[in-house]
């Protein structure tokens, strides 16, 4: 919690030192008294001065010492955890993330909604990975740089839509360009969620290729195949058997996988997709040794600012009235 403190609290201890001294040592006073009745007014205006004067000595007093003290105010606590992952979610947005296979309870949703639900809770438990996002069609596109900053992902992943950057399918460009933000990267671990529902049509890089100078970066790429499969299909008169992934090239998916360290994993609806992104969050557990620092402000300068200004107009007083 943010809160307010002297860092070198005893030196309060010599606010009373003025009274202590004032106390101590005796007033000298002179043996006779020469009374002047005709300055009676201009004793009680002297008067008058050298009690504003004495109250903004001690102010002046009261001032420096909190200054001496050291006031300092601290911000909240600010973690940091000094071994990141990076991680990067490589999405398809190929216009076949539109069709509706998955089915999530008794309903069934398009590929893309499915994704969003799941992956939108995958990131909230990445607590302490550096997150980035990035989309695939014609070709690839960084929608989020790597961050620490999990809500920004989110709310750039919930405002995807299809048709964004194309209708095709470029896997390999995907793992191209996630890897170049690997490059500059000191993270110790990088990892690449790369989700399709298709095969690689689009793009100049083959996604083999690709898997290859991604593991000379020391990346590990799990891969996600998406698409129920063969599932009925009713008609006007009757119901037939349609294959909704006759697309999904899961033997390259495997290869990339198996090439960079990683799994390959098949999604068959939302509750497949949920346990998949859950298994690679075990798989890539989140570093637990974090530091932490608090933001701190000195306040020191101005009571002592504050303290000087009232020695000055104490001085300018005590001249004038001399």
């Amino acid at each position: 919690m943010s809160g307010f403190s002297f860092e070198w609290w005893w030196m309060l201890l010599a606010l009373p030192l003025p009274y202590l001294a004032f106390r101590l040592l005796k007033e000298h006073r002179s043996s006779s008294l020469i009374v002047l009745p005709h300055v009676t007014q201009a004793t009680v205006t002297a008067d008058k001065t050298e009690k504003v004067a004495k109250l903004l000595a001690i102010s002046a007093w009261v001032l420096l010492v909190i200054a001496c003290a050291r006031p300092v105010w601290y911000g909240d606590p600010i973690e940091i955890h000094p071994k990141h992952r990076d991680m990067m979610l490589v999405i398809d947005l190929s216009y076949s993330m539109s069709q509706n296979d998955m089915k999530a309870g008794n309903d069934y949703i398009d590929r893309l909604t499915a994704v969003k639900n799941v992956v939108a809770d995958f990131i909230d438990k990445r607590s302490g990975d550096r997150l980035g996002l990035l989309y695939f069609a014609d070709h690839a596109y960084l929608q989020t740089p790597l961050t620490f900053d999990r809500e920004t992902v989110k709310t750039q992943l919930n405002q995807t839509v299809l048709k964004l950057i194309g209708t095709q399918t470029a896997i390999g460009d995907g793992i191209g360009l996630a890897t170049k933000t690997f490059v500059d990267s000191d993270a110790p671990q990088r990892v690449m969620i790369l989700l399709s529902d298709g095969s690689n049509n689009a793009g100049v890089l083959d996604p083999i290729q690709a898997a290859e100078i991604a593991k000379k970066f020391n990346t590990t790429i799990y891969t996600i195949g998406v698409g129920a499969g063969e599932m009925q299909v009713q008609d006007f008169f009757m119901s037939r058997t349609v294959n909704t992934a006759q697309d999904l090239d899961e033997s390259t998916l495997t290869k990339v996988a198996q090439l960079t360290g990683g799994q390959y994993f098949r999604a068959r609806d939302a509750k497949d997709l949920a346990n998949i992104y859950d298994t690679i969050n075990a798989l890539q557990p989140i570093q637990k040794a974090t530091q932490s620092w608090r933001p701190t402000t000195e306040w020191f300068m101005w009571p002592a600012l504050m303290g000087l200004l009232l020695i000055v107009i104490t001085v300018m007083i005590r001249r004038h009235d001399v």
